[in-house]
């Protein structure tokens, strides 16, 4: 296995530790936009200097990324205004970090907006907003996607009548065990639980088959503490983030808390991004679009989050962030200010400070780590 694969599959606690020679490795940083195609950055974890490298390949609006839990391969959703998204795979070219297109399928919905693979690197999975469905992609042999084998539609309303009329399924995670796949849904207000299966490639309704999420909350984007005993949703519509305890073995889900992503004393529009949880487990991060901040949060023994300050991006609308695989940096992507900017987490506080260093990218909206390229010109 190359040294670009040994990086990206290496457990995120044990990054801080790696010797020099993996050090002396940038780490490459693929964009994913509203724009013509997937950028291309480095990053030095040991200087903290990020460095534009151009488009990595040209697509249309490839708005979210995953990467193969074991092959240089990346898949990317096409987000367009076409009655059918798009769903592609891509091989990466180990020596420059350029993708070469292997695949293009039907993601079987609108406007495609999350991707997942699966540990079993058998399939992709797919959020359709504009449907408020999600799809299965069986993985080949080569990497390249067939048909979708799997395509679940959700039921659901809110009480927002604006965003809420129907389902609007938001991302998809496959939990830690892999044997379950999550699906944040804003317009029923649910995170829905399948069951499944990679021999058949299917998707079956859960014993829990939901959790529920305040009503008007509108659950966006998710996030499992690394103990695997609590699960983090950040809902969109109202700016909080809900804890669920979770048992590990069951995979059930049991509401805790709901916790404000905002400052008390703001009272602008804003809606949530991102959300992630630190390598370490003791902090929690959260962007706010329109107050454009990193909400922080202190995690205690009893999973809840603890609000712990905010942080300005540096830019219009953080539409995604990304922690580095070491955990001592974070990158945010300003969607309207076309930056990813580069901020030093505390070890011991979980703030974030900016280094100074801004890359470019067109309408950047997700920031993913793919293993390892030379750092020795960024230095």
């Amino acid at each position: 296995m190359s040294m670009f694969m040994r990086m990206a599959l290496m457990p995120m606690a044990a990054m801080a530790g790696v010797g020099e020679d993996a050090a002396a490795q940038a780490l490459r940083v693929y964009i994913g936009t509203y724009a013509d195609g997937i950028y291309l950055m480095a990053f030095d974890p040991e200087t903290g200097r990020l460095e534009a490298r151009g488009r990595a390949c040209e697509t249309e609006a490839p708005s979210f990324l995953a990467l193969h839990p074991s092959a240089p391969q990346l898949y990317s959703v096409g987000e367009t205004g076409r009655p059918e998204g798009t769903v592609s795979a891509w091989r990466i070219d180990e020596a420059t970090g350029g993708l070469e297109l292997l695949s293009v399928q039907s993601s079987r919905g609108t406007a495609p907006c999350h991707i997942a693979v699966a540990p079993s690197e058998k399939h992709v999975a797919v959020a359709n907003y504009g449907t408020g469905s999600i799809t299965l992609l069986p993985i080949r042999a080569d990497g390249g996607l067939d048909a979708p084998c799997a395509v679940v539609q959700h039921e659901g309303t809110g009480p927002n009548a604006a965003r809420q009329e129907g389902p609007h399924a938001h991302s998809v995670y496959f939990d830690p065990s892999g044997d379950r796949l999550l699906a944040a849904d804003l317009g029923a207000d649910k995170v829905f639980l399948y069951r499944y299966d990679a021999d058949v490639g299917s998707l079956a309704p859960h014993a829990q088959p939901f959790a529920s999420a305040p009503p008007g909350a509108g659950p966006r984007h998710l996030a499992f503490h690394p103990s695997g005993a609590f699960l983090y949703a950040l809902n969109e519509l109202d700016s909080t983030v809900t804890t669920y305890a979770r048992d590990p073995e069951s995979g059930r889900l049991d509401q805790r808390t709901v916790t404000p992503t905002l400052p008390e004393d703001f009272d602008g529009a804003s809606t949530t991004a991102e959300i992630r949880v630190h390598p370490s487990g003791r902090f929690l991060y959260a962007s706010n679009r329109g107050h454009d901040s990193i909400a922080v949060f202190t995690i205690g023994a009893d999973g809840l989050p603890v609000p712990a300050g905010w942080t300005p991006t540096g830019g219009q609308t953080p539409r995604n962030f990304n922690l580095t695989p070491d955990g001592r940096h974070l990158l945010a992507a300003n969607q309207d200010s076309d930056t990813v900017v580069v901020f030093r987490i505390d070890p011991e506080t979980g703030v974030l400070a900016p280094t100074g260093d801004v890359a470019s990218a067109p309408r950047p909206v997700c920031v993913l780590f793919a293993g390892a390229g030379e750092a020795s010109d960024l230095r």
